[in-house]
């Protein structure tokens, strides 16, 4: 059966509409401030949830951690597209602030500095009582940049009861190198009086609780980035260790356009990581 050419151009101009209205949809953004039981204070968060978000089904959550010198709010001003990556796989985005530069540990130095137990622990738990989520390990993904890439790698591999898929973007995944850079010491003391508390509070210093597929595991690095050569070794140790993981690398700095192009790469990886779990 023919439709009229008006009945044609009508359905044809609903259609248009629609799938414009589709694909402009923004997700929610709300911060909200959590609660710090290991530090006595309030932090503060970015949740991005799906336009389809309905209370009747679980999400999975992707954990996005910030730089040095960041905060909670770098993620979504920096790289506006974000909104729709949440849309687009329908999952959540948490953006957590890490402080200045707690490089999200347990600080032994400063006992105001817990960012493991924080983020790994009492913000999790916090999304998982507040939002509807896949409150287990298969629906739970986290990555981040430069020291938030660092600090994502080493809350998962100590963490994977939390976390089933890790990620890095440009990430100072080896800090041995670095003794007087980002205020580390200010948080694990000198590595001259210190050395094997820098190797133990370093990703690659932590690589001896991995076993094969136990997470799925994305690192990304520029070929111009001064993190480059740390992320290359983390790789070749990745690879003589037998760990599957995937590495990407190409032209790049340590800049925002890297990791504006570097995190639809670790969301879509992830997306694939939550359908096949």
């Amino acid at each position: 059966m023919k439709f009229p050419l008006r009945s044609q151009v009508g359905h044809l101009i609903v259609f248009i509409v629609a799938f414009i209205a589709f694909t402009n949809a923004e997700a929610s953004v709300d911060t909200v401030t959590t609660y710090s039981a290991s530090m006595k204070k309030e932090i503060k968060a970015l949740v991005i949830t799906p336009d389809s978000y309905d209370e009747s089904k679980d999400y999975p959550v992707v954990y996005l951690l910030h730089g040095f010198s960041g905060n909670y709010k770098d993620w979504f001003t920096k790289v506006p597209s974000i909104e729709s990556y949440a849309n687009r796989y329908e999952l959540i985005i948490v953006t957590p602030d890490g402080n200045f530069g707690s490089w999200y540990w347990d600080s032994p130095v400063n006992p105001q500095s817990k960012y493991e137990t924080y983020v790994a622990e009492e913000l999790v738990d916090f999304i998982d009582q507040q939002y509807s989520t896949i409150a287990s390990r298969s629906g739970r993904a986290i990555t981040g940049l430069s020291m938030g890439g660092h600090g994502a790698l080493y809350l998962a591999f100590r963490h994977q009861d939390r976390f089933g898929a890790a990620g890095s973007m440009s990430g100072g995944v080896d800090i041995g190198p670095f003794p007087e850079n980002w205020q580390m010491k200010d948080y694990l003391g000198a590595k001259a009086e210190f050395p094997e508390r820098w190797k133990s509070y370093s990703v690659m210093g932590q690589l001896h609780l991995l076993s094969q597929n136990n997470l799925a595991l994305i690192v990304s690095c520029g070929t111009g980035d001064f993190f480059y050569p740390v992320n290359l070794k983390l790789h070749e140790e990745l690879t003589y260790n037998n760990i599957p993981h995937t590495f990407m690398t190409g032209p790049g700095g340590h800049t925002w356009n890297y990791w504006a192009d570097a995190v639809q790469y670790h969301l879509l990886y992830f997306h694939n990581y939550f359908q096949s779990n």
